[in-house]
């Protein structure tokens, strides 16, 4: 992932010293796992114990055998003697490898958790906030019926709970390391070294591998990173969308000094959650290559490998980056309550025609009457520009079922918000 889209703590777990540091720490448990059983004499596992990578080695032997584990073995064993025959002993590429990159996706998948739970604390936050706050509600783009805005942050945060419980699962299931030979037999290294390996770095055995951890655990954890990226998306896009002019009900943060546009000095563009938008895009397609490399030819090929070095390190950036981008849209979001009541008020009305048409209905109107009475007067206000309350207030086929007490309250905003508490009492706000 480019610098520009990389946090520090997510950047460091996808290092190359983080990645080779736990290779040696893969290749030493190793070697104790042996020692305990007998094979590396005591004063060749303490020598071993002080082994140490060399980047410059690695580099100039990486040149020449073009093989990563290779050159990475040179590294270690140049500062070694006799002792450094022991490194390795048993096991194949895969191995170190696949292990690692478990251990790589765990310490991400933690990072990301945590971050997580940052956006799901603001999001109820601002929900709670804006509990009663109303704003109007739309389906298809038009103006439906009203809602609150913290109901709409309400949902948001329930979603975002729902992508934890998946992340959790995912790391559950990326979380196995296998230490079982050239096409998992263990032939060369017996299960209990794999089990002494796998406890001393916290992970789980994988219950069975041919020459690698099977793709299938790797897909899961990257479909899940671009499930939660889409509901990130979703967030992101609705959001841009109130920030259009001709709704201007909300908008990103834009500090003192910020510029919108080259050319326009009135702009205020929503490029934050624009960007959020794009980078789920980009975890979405590298979502697809992950279940690509679930089908691999025979005990393994390396088709896998090339994507995975782009594919598992990006998706967790992104998506790191993105949380934490959305959480400071979220915290400092611009919130025009004026603005939510102006909106409602602009079809003049016409937001209460079903209330209207069920209060008929309950004082003995059939519902086909009913629709019909509701509805000529709603296109008199869509065409004509007249007030839906007062033409409904004349209208004597109303007038004739319901007095001017019930039409008042039917018009009253505070019916939208009557079960707002017990909407968060459901949903554990």
């Amino acid at each position: 992932m480019i610098e520009r889209y990389s946090r520090l703590e997510m950047a460091s777990v996808w290092s190359e010293k983080n990645k080779y540091s736990k290779w040696l720490d893969i290749e030493l448990a190793v070697c104790e796992a042996w020692h305990k059983k007998g094979l590396i004499p005591k004063d060749d596992i303490e020598k071993l114990r002080s082994s140490s990578y060399r980047k410059d080695i690695f580099e100039e032997t990486l040149k020449i055998t073009k093989h990563e584990m290779t050159a990475f073995l040179k590294s270690i064993t140049i500062n070694l003697g006799d002792e450094g025959r022991w490194l390795h002993q048993g096991l194949t590429t895969s191995d170190v490898w696949d292990t690692s990159t478990s251990l790589q996706l765990k310490e991400a998948g933690e990072l990301l958790y945590r971050e997580l739970t940052a956006l799901e604390s603001v999001l109820k936050n601002q929900a709670i906030k804006h509990k009663n706050t109303l704003m109007m509600g739309r389906t298809h783009g038009v103006h439906a019926e009203p809602i609150t805005f913290g109901l709409k942050l309400a949902l948001w945060w329930e979603e975002i709970k729902r992508g934890k419980v998946r992340l959790k699962d995912a790391i559950k299931i990326i979380s196995v390391g296998q230490i079982s030979g050239p096409v998992g037999t263990h032939a060369t290294a017996p299960p209990d070294i794999e089990s002494y390996v796998c406890k001393a770095l916290n992970i789980s055995p994988a219950p069975i591998s041919n020459q690698i951890i099977q793709r299938d655990r790797h897909a899961q954890f990257v479909t899940t990173l671009a499930l939660i990226a889409a509901s990130l998306e979703k967030i992101a896009t609705e959001i841009r969308s109130l920030q259009r002019t001709e709704i201007r009900e909300v908008e990103e943060p834009f500090t003192k000094g910020q510029t919108g546009s080259s050319s326009m000095p009135h702009k205020r563009n929503p490029e934050l959650t624009e960007r959020i938008c794009g980078l789920a895009r980009l975890i979405r397609g590298h979502s697809v290559t992950a279940m690509e490399n679930v089908a691999l030819w025979g005990e393994r090929d390396i088709s896998h490998s090339s994507t995975e070095r782009i594919i598992l390190p990006d998706s967790c950036l992104a998506l790191d980056y993105i949380i934490d981008l959305l959480k400071y849209v979220i915290e400092d979001l611009v919130i025009h309550e004026d603005r939510m009541l102006e909106n409602m008020e602009l079809t003049r009305g016409l937001l209460f025609s079903q209330r209207i048409m069920l209060l008929l209905v309950e004082k003995g109107i059939s519902r086909e009457n009913a629709y019909k009475i509701v509805q000529e007067n709603s296109m008199k206000t869509w065409d004509e520009g007249n007030d839906f309350r007062a033409l409904i207030s004349n209208d004597d086929r109303v007038k004739k079922v319901l007095n001017n007490a019930e039409i008042k309250e039917i018009f009253d905003y505070s019916n939208y918000t009557k079960y707002i508490d017990d909407i968060y009492k459901k949903a554990g706000l």
